[in-house]
């Protein structure tokens, strides 16, 4: 009795610390929806299983045959069973009926969405009904059938196991004898089965419209419209037909017509749903499947663009052109100062330490790109959150510190995206502790993260108003006691002001220090499931959420915006996606049975998560979704409307990155609209691989990536962007050529609850298919085998330190496509960092490798680009003797090929046919050549005294040489 209780208050107080952390985030309506809804249907689920099987038994045992003669083991089971029989009568049931009633209650979405349901206005082409009734309705009809055939089969096999027993079912040789009332019994629940799978059958048809297993496309093809449907409806008549014989036989007791009836339904079963339509198939759509099959793949077609919402994508052609003119980029003026040559895949270790200041501090693997207004001008930055990594703390990360002293990160750490210093560094617009720069500086700025992706399980904070014991961050060179500290006035978790919360959240979380603590009082809050994600997940159940959530600075707070989508796997001919394998870089890491298929997505929801304070905002995005709609009526004024969104808070909101790859991979097949040119398949698209990273798996997809620019025929805007190469069947025929350049708009505008026309429109460039216009692999290729370019890469490579290739950005500008990519070197001692060291550019074939982006687009574009980049004017650290040059691939450079000098400037280039490279740089390589040249040579001859001396010799020379080209 006492284990009981115990189990029960561990039981109760899980319930109820959720309660607490819904109450003070202003959310109960939704747990408590979700408690009364699942315990509705739990109760609903166990009565509706529990009590069909037990009158079952009852009525078979309270009708057996009084004087029934049974054969000795039939009386055995009798006296075994008969000292537990109202124990197995009751404890049947009541087993199955728990089993029930949790299977149903799992289910309390699917239900709520049916008790809400709202139509989407679109009728599907088959049979003229609601999406709605697919998305919503027909899940809840099968289900419904399902769980009452369960039902009944337990039912019926409960009641032949009883009428078995008990000598009302009795098997003599052949002759089977039965009672008349287990005639009835038995009949009448057969019937009752074969009932519902009539209806089974009948809303199978309509589930054709959704499914694609086997075949080319998902949805009703030729085959299921001609034979499948019509077969299922056949059946479903026969089934009926058939329970009703079942009937006859309650009634006038022979079992010749149900039985000849149900042979018959699995002869016809055979016929009709698996032979007619293989006839179908085989002899009249293989034979003219393009033709026959066209209609439905249209449907098809139209289904999948409307459902990923592409179907409105503005289509253009492109005609790249090659030549590289003086000042062609003077009307992509925009473009080029926004060209981002700061990389946040890679400079995380470069913000750790420069930024990073603490050890108990770190910032996100992969930083963030967004943009600010700063002194009159739209800037994009890449962004990072101080976090707390209580890791880091090493000896000194004990229950204590974990809970009352390190409780939070400290600001946020900005650079603009298009910037360096003359030491190859990221140009800070916010920094340090305490916090100085552009985004910070009003006087109401709140820098502290309590909320973020790191923080440790639980801090208790806010308690100690009197004598502060939270670090708030450090001070001068150590971490002493003259850091500042800080007490939480936030309100961020429920109050351990009883005894009762602070047993419960001892028992949630395994600590005795909760009840223990003097630092505990009733002002002390309990902060936990801190993660954005997490929260927002929690107060909006059915929502999928993208998996970058991102920092911004809003009103003088620190935000993190989650992009949130409605999704379902309903939507009839939607062709389905993983969204798990879709939104993947490395696909290689796929599932292979992935069960987060999906054929409908929207962006519904923009969530916020306040760092401090962790109050969620969850803003209604896309107010016509009918999922939404649903979803509102389920948990009325959980969401805000968009109107009140700040102008500050919607001029950071960006086109979702999950969503984008849900598109861009979808219109890798359907951005073909003519269903004969879908059928063959010729122009079919892929996503590149990323060339430029070197420490995954070639299957790593390119990311998409947040730029600036302006396309042609719009205005400058901040996009997402992804392009497109042929897709290939093997590698040995590969085509590394661009085919399509897809962009999002992402720019929402900055007007108070009035999102921008222009947000979310995809553009789509289309590449003519007879010009062979390179696309990023093919371009990294061409960097890779350029002399001078290897030849740098290669030496610094050998020396003590290391290259990491930048995103390799692609740009619709000057009428052409310009590639750009930043080149990082990174020392191989600990604590080193990345260095933006040069950059590769290229233009029709064109290629420059310069100190700057201004010097590279200068070298390519006849010594003037016509635009200005972010790091023009950037001083470097060369000595300025040497020119700028560029060059066609493969033509020679300055230090290796023949090339005549057409450089200018104080600064040089080290590639190109143009200009010659600096002469210390010259003497390096000649020295490292020949250094290499001896080395080969000692080994020859088996000298390793003068093996080493080369080696030597080449140390010496490759440092030589990073020096010059400094």
């Amino acid at each position: 009795m006492l284990a009981g209780l115990v189990i029960l208050f561990f039981l109760f107080s899980g319930l109820a610390t959720d309660y607490l952390w819904y109450q003070q985030l202003g959310f109960t309506s939704v747990i408590m929806t979700q408690w009364i809804a699942g315990t509705a249907l739990f109760f609903i689920g166990f009565l509706g299983m529990a009590l069909p099987v037990y009158a079952s038994i009852d009525i078979a045992f309270r009708f057996r045959p009084v004087y029934a003669k049974l054969n000795s083991q039939l009386d055995r089971y009798q006296q075994v069973i008969e000292p537990l029989r109202r124990t197995v009568m009751f404890g049947i049931p009541i087993v199955l009926g728990l089993f029930g009633g949790i299977a149903a209650s799992t289910h309390w979405a699917m239900v709520l969405q049916w008790l809400n349901r709202t139509p989407f206005g679109k009728t599907d082409p088959q049979f003229g009904l609601d999406i709605g009734f697919y998305v919503f309705s027909l899940p809840f009809y099968q289900g419904l059938v399902g769980f009452a055939s369960a039902v009944v089969l337990l039912s019926v096999i409960a009641a032949l196991a009883t009428s078995y027993l008990y000598g009302a079912l009795r098997f003599s040789g052949r002759e089977v004898r039965i009672s008349r009332v287990a005639r009835i019994q038995i009949a009448v629940t057969a019937a009752l089965y074969l009932a519902l799978q009539a209806v089974s059958l009948w809303l199978d048809q309509y589930a054709t419209l959704t499914d694609g297993s086997g075949k080319r496309i998902v949805g009703a093809t030729y085959t299921d419209v001609f034979a499948g449907i019509p077969g299922k409806q056949i059946l479903a008549y026969a089934a009926a037909v058939v329970a009703i014989l079942f009937i006859v036989t309650a009634v006038i007791g022979r079992w010749r017509l149900p039985i000849i009836g149900t042979v018959a339904l699995l002869v016809i079963s055979l016929l009709i749903g698996a032979i007619y339509p293989w006839i179908i198939q085989r002899f009249t759509v293989v034979p003219s499947e393009k033709s026959v099959e066209s209609a439905y793949i249209q449907r098809n077609i139209e289904a999948t663009r409307d459902a990923y919402g592409v179907s409105d994508v503005k289509e253009e052609k492109y005609e790249a052109k090659s030549s590289a003119t003086e000042g062609a980029l003077a009307s992509d003026a925009v473009t080029t100062e926004n060209i981002r040559i700061i990389d946040p895949a890679l400079v995380t270790e470069t913000f750790a330490q420069l930024q990073q200041l603490r050890q108990y501090y770190s910032f996100a693997d992969k930083l963030d790109v967004d943009r600010y207004r700063i002194d009159g001008k739209v800037q994009d930055t890449v962004i990072g959150v101080r976090e707390l990594d209580t890791a880091g703390l090493g000896s000194a990360n004990n229950d204590y510190n974990s809970t009352f002293v390190y409780t939070h990160g400290y600001g946020v750490v900005a650079a603009y995206g298009n910037q360096r210093n003359g030491s190859g560094e990221p140009v800070f617009l916010e920094s340090d502790i305490p916090v100085k720069g552009k985004l910070g500086d009003s006087s109401d700025y709140q820098p502290r993260v309590y909320f973020g992706e790191k923080n440790p399980a639980y801090s208790i904070v806010g308690g100690n108003q009197s004598k502060n014991i939270e670090l708030d961050y450090p001070s001068g060179s150590n971490d002493e006691s003259g850091n500042p500290t800080t007490n939480y006035t936030g309100d961020g978790g429920p109050k351990l002001d009883n005894v009762f919360k602070k047993l419960i959240y001892a028992i949630k979380f395994q600590s005795e220090q909760i009840v223990l603590s003097d630092a505990v009082n009733n002002d002390s809050q309990i902060l936990y499931d801190r993660d954005p994600a997490t929260r927002v997940k929690k107060v909006a159940p059915y929502l999928t959420l993208d998996g970058d959530p991102y920092p911004a600075v809003v009103d003088g707070k620190v935000l993190w915006i989650v992009d949130a989508y409605t999704t379902s796997d309903d939507y009839p001919y939607s062709d389905q996606q993983s969204l798990s394998n879709t939104v993947a870089a490395d696909k290689s890491a796929q599932s292979a049975f992935a069960s987060d298929n999906i054929n409908y997505i929207r962006n519904s929801v923009k969530a916020t998560v306040d760092a401090y304070s962790g109050k969620v905002t969850l803003f209604a995005w896309d107010k016509t979704d009918p999922i939404l709609q649903t979803w509102q009526k389920v948990f009325p004024s959980t969401v805000k409307p968009m109107s009140e969104m700040s102008s500050t808070l919607l001029s950071h909101v960006r086109y979702p990155e999950d969503l984008f790859k849900m598109q861009r991979a979808t219109l890798a097949t359907y951005h073909v609209t003519d269903a004969g040119s879908f059928f063959s398949g010729d122009d079919a698209w892929a996503i590149p691989t990323d060339a430029s990273d070197t420490t995954s798996t070639k299957s790593a997809e390119q990311q998409p990536y947040y730029l600036t620019m302006k396309l042609p025929g719009q205005d400058a805007a901040f996009q997402l962007y992804t392009t497109y190469q042929p897709q290939q069947a093997t590698a040995a025929n590969a085509r590394n050529v661009l085919t399509g350049y897809l962009a999002a708009n992402s720019d929402a505008g900055s007007t108070k609850g009035q999102v921008s026309s222009d947000y979310g429109k995809l553009t789509l460039l289309t590449l003519p298919k007879d010009d062979s216009v390179p696309g990023p692999n093919q371009v990294q290729a061409n960097f890779n085998s350029n002399t001078a370019v290897a030849n740098t890469l290669t030496l610094l490579r050998q020396g003590d330190t290391s290259v990491k290739r930048g995103n390799l950005l692609t740009l619709p500008v000057g009428g052409g496509l310009l590639y750009v990519q930043p080149v990082y070197v990174q020392s191989n001692s600990s604590g080193s960092y990345p260095i933006l060291s040069k950059v590769l550019a290229s233009f029709g074939g064109k290629i420059a490798f310069e100190d700057t982006l201004q010097e590279a687009l200068d070298s390519i574009f006849g010594g003037n680009a016509g635009a200005s980049t972010g790091d023009s004017g950037v001083p470097t650290t060369g000595d300025g003797s040497t020119g700028s040059g560029s060059g066609s691939t493969g033509s020679g450079s300055g230090s290796t090929g023949g090339g005549s000098a057409s450089g200018s400037g104080a600064t040089s280039g080290s590639t190109g046919s143009g200009a010659g490279t600096s002469a210390a740089l010259d003497s390096a390589l000649a020295d490292a050549q020949q250094a290499l040249d001896d080395r080969k040579a000692a080994y020859a001859s088996n000298d390793l005294v003068a093996a080493a001396e080369a080696d030597a010799a080449l140390q010496k020379a490759v440092e030589a040489a990073v020096k010059a080209s400094e």
